[in-house]
């Protein structure tokens, strides 16, 4: 029975021979390219011969290092090849283009300006914890925290690939800081600012009353909104189908990706108001469009040529009034929190105000098993209750 192969990676016994200079030490490597081959190393004596061999072994390179990648590359080659991979997941769907777009402008403008000419093994836990501790004290503690996610998907390839011996964001200090305290909207705020938005002239022309009341009615994230269609819309029922997450990526321009997690993918049941306003909202359209209001196939919430409205556009439409408007504080994420404020006064369970919301913090089996269309109207009448929109 023929022996065995030796597994990738690892070596056979050693054999040590005597020379006119010294010791010669010898031994069979399997590489990881599946080939075995002879690896030697010389030494005044065998001890000596033997510690260079085996270090030559330890620091045999990988696929990664045959293409430069070692313990003496600089710490822009391993971020180059890093990003390359992030790249590559962006392709294949599994990483998201914004996460890209994030991702690539820390690592340009704060982490290779800091560290780009150190050599991987001049990589310490101080210095990542040095770079890190400045962005929190000039930026903020959530940049900080995106550094680091960087500075971890670096240093883990390099150790991947024998590059780095471990990780040293793994024994960096916690990164703490006090976040702002977020803040819903009381019952008589929400009243005053739509009443706000509707005699506004500017927020009438970019069409951002119908907007906020899509928010407040159904908890949507930015992007989640500005996705759906009107074949989404099923207002007889008074549902909506989950149409994805609208992003700006670089490169692309506007897309509608699959959302945040799985469990973004959802149904909802409307508020008796908002399919109202939804009603209006469509013969509005389709009278602006010239079409039955059947006809509307496009966005619920287009931009003026009747396509995809850009998220960013809006989110500075909407800064500019509510700075007008006196609410400074508020954003598109405000009336999400209103949402999960308002269902929690109405006694959901965490599992109703999960469902609305999209959120990821559930159970295995509530996730896969109980499906995505809609689960309750529990959420829709508890909405369709609150006075927001009274006469």
């Amino acid at each position: 029975m023929p022996r065995p192969p030796l597994p990738v990676g690892t070596y056979g016994k050693i054999r040590f021979y005597r020379t006119t200079t010294g010791w010669r030490a010898m031994t069979k490597y399997r590489d990881y390219d599946g080939v075995t081959r002879p690896v030697e190393r010389m030494g005044a004596t065998q001890a000596k011969a033997e510690r260079n061999l085996k270090r030559e072994l330890r620091d045999r390179l990988t696929p990664v290092q045959q293409a430069g990648l070692t313990p003496e590359s600089k710490f822009g080659e391993a971020a180059e090849l890093w990003l390359k991979e992030f790249e590559d997941a962006v392709t294949d769907g599994t990483r998201s283009p914004t996460s890209l777009d994030t991702y690539r402008g820390r690592l340009n403008s704060i982490v290779l300006p800091a560290m780009a000419a150190l050599r991987l093994r001049e990589v310490t836990v101080f210095r990542v914890q040095q770079v890190c501790q400045a962005v929190k004290k000039n930026q903020s503690v959530d940049s900080a925290r995106t550094v680091r996610n960087i500075l971890s998907g670096i240093c883990g390839l390099a150790v991947r690939y024998k590059a780095m011996q471990v990780n040293p964001v793994r024994d960096m200090a916690p990164l703490e800081g006090r976040r702002k305290a977020s803040r819903s909207l009381e019952a008589e705020e929400m009243k005053d600012l739509l009443q706000k938005l509707d005699s506004s002239e500017v927020a009438i022309r970019h069409d951002l009353p119908d907007l906020a009341r899509w928010y407040a009615g159904t908890g949507f994230r930015t992007g989640e909104a500005l996705a759906v269609h009107w074949h989404h819309l099923d207002l007889d029922a008074g549902t909506v189908d989950w149409a994805g997450n609208l992003i700006r990526a670089k490169g692309t321009g506007n897309m509608i990706n699959d959302g945040k997690t799985e469990v973004s993918e959802r149904a909802l049941a409307l508020p008796t108001w908002l399919v109202t306003m939804l009603r209006e909202r469509q013969v509005r359209l389709a009278e602006k469009f010239g079409i039955e209001p059947g006809e509307l196939t496009g966005p619920v919430f287009p931009n003026t040529q009747g396509g995809l409205r850009d998220k960013h556009n809006t989110l500075a439409r909407w800064r500019d009034f509510r700075s007008d408007a006196g609410y400074p504080w508020v954003t598109f994420r405000t009336f999400r929190r209103s949402v999960a404020t308002v269902l929690d006064d109405a006694g959901l369970t965490a599992r109703d105000i999960a469902d609305q919301l999209g959120h990821s913090k559930v159970s295995t089996t509530q996730d896969v098993y109980m499906g995505r269309r809609v689960k309750s109207r529990k959420a829709a009448e508890a909405l369709s209750r609150v006075e927001w929109f009274a006469e």
